[in-house]
């Protein structure tokens, strides 16, 4: 006898079931790499302070065989809590980035408590039927100058719960609104002209001006930008006239249920004067941390520390309570909760590779094979072994401070 209950269930449900989470999948990450540190040699490189990202940072050419330090299971469980904070790891602990996580979530949970947002999306996109097409390109020419300038990258965390309800309101779906900000500033770190944190630094390791290669870093990153614009275009556009085309296609109605579950009502809407105050410092929030980022070396515990004062003062803007501004605050925390535990059991991988010093051995295996290759089989597989560094040496200062030095003795050496 069949189970009705069975036929009826959405076939993307039954997959989701079976499929395991993000914490699974890198939890047992944590245990792959910790049973490769008993396979793979043991290895590490001399380290020196860089002022430049003001931590310690491998030199090129010192590597040698060490002691092996094999992970058990004891060093697999508190992996992903030293992935938080190690005192002992010469990388970027995730604590930062973690907390930073936490004080969004709680500033965006103070200001949709004020109801600005919502009221915001409804307002906006009445002014703009007919016309949403032209957010694409305007929205991700503003994200691809955050990535040229200063490598915007965990700060369009914000972006996603803020646009992906006005991308839908339009008629278009999730991924349209992921893809203009993930695609939009991830274009603009390709083609980083003044990038502080990946063309300054690694100028500088390479003993070369960063203006150097200037003009073609602006055509790819113009010419780039372009092709993205009209790829995300095409797709948005496609979606809208036909919904069934959307990748996503069949998590439609739920994307909706999640994102705009207040926004079914058609009717005029228009903003309080408290909501459009609420959201002039919720613009300028967003405006003095591209400042602070791009100008006064902030990182996360800077920002973290600016949107728990603008939560404050939306709260007292919005005349919340205490009450209310704290519950808001610790509700929109909670609703990221999972990202911050992502980003620790993420980093609790790198640790592993450290304490079981694999992590250079790999590093000095990309190295070696550099050697003695022509300029065109050099440049593409530089690429994809800067792509595989990059999982291990997260950091893009670091991976540049890294690299960069062997680059230039393979430009400078006798072929």
């Amino acid at each position: 006898m069949i189970d009705g209950n069975k036929q009826e269930q959405n076939p993307d449900e039954v997959l989701a079931s079976r499929f395991p989470t993000a914490y699974t999948v890198l939890f047992l990450l944590i245990a792959v790499i910790a049973a490769l540190t008993w396979i793979i040699p043991a290895g590490q490189y001399e380290r020196v302070m860089s002022e430049e990202i003001d931590r310690e940072v491998a030199v090129p050419g010192t590597y040698q065989i060490v002691e092996p330090n094999p992970q058990g299971f004891v060093d697999v469980m508190l992996a992903p809590t030293a992935g938080f904070y190690d005192p002992d790891s010469y990388a970027a602990n995730a604590i930062d980035v973690a907390l930073f996580v936490l004080f969004l979530g709680g500033f965006l949970g103070v200001v949709n408590a004020t109801g600005a947002i919502d009221t915001g999306i409804r307002s906006v996109m009445q002014r703009l039927e007919g016309r949403e097409i032209w957010m694409i390109p305007i929205l991700m020419v503003l994200f691809a100058i955050g990535g040229t300038t200063y490598g915007m990258a965990e700060e369009t965390l914000a972006f996603y719960i803020i646009l992906i309800p006005i991308i839908i309101a339009a008629g278009y779906d999730a991924v349209t609104g992921v893809a203009i900000i993930l695609i939009g500033s991830g274009i603009g770190v390709l083609g980083s002209t003044i990038n502080p944190f990946a063309t300054v630094i690694a100028s500088n390791a390479a003993s070369i001006p960063f203006t150097d290669g200037l003009l073609l870093r602006m055509v790819l990153l113009i010419g780039g930008l372009v092709i993205c614009i009209a790829y995300v275009m095409r797709y948005a556009a496609r979606v809208k006239a036909d919904p069934s085309r959307s990748v996503v296609a069949r998590q439609l109605d739920a994307h909706r249920q999640v994102f705009l579950s207040r926004q079914d009502d058609k009717a005029a809407v228009a903003l309080s004067v408290t909501q459009k105050i609420v959201l002039i410092i919720f613009a300028l929030t967003f405006v003095v941390m591209i400042w602070g980022v791009s100008s006064q070396d902030w990182w996360m515990a800077n920002m973290g520390a600016l949107f728990l004062g603008a939560a404050i003062v939306i709260g007292l803007v919005g005349r919340l309570g205490e009450k209310r501004l704290t519950g808001s605050f610790v509700d929109g925390a909670r609703d990221l909760l999972g990202v911050a535990l992502v980003v620790g059991l993420a980093r609790g991988i790198v640790v592993i590779m450290e304490q079981g010093m694999i992590a250079d051995t790999i590093l000095h295996s990309a190295e070696n094979s550099l050697g003695g290759l022509s300029e065109l089989a050099f440049i593409n597989l530089m690429f994809w072994i800067e792509v595989g560094m990059s999982f291990f040496v997260p950091s893009s200062s670091g991976l540049a401070v890294l690299s960069m030095p062997s680059l230039r003795r393979w430009r400078t050496s006798p072929t």
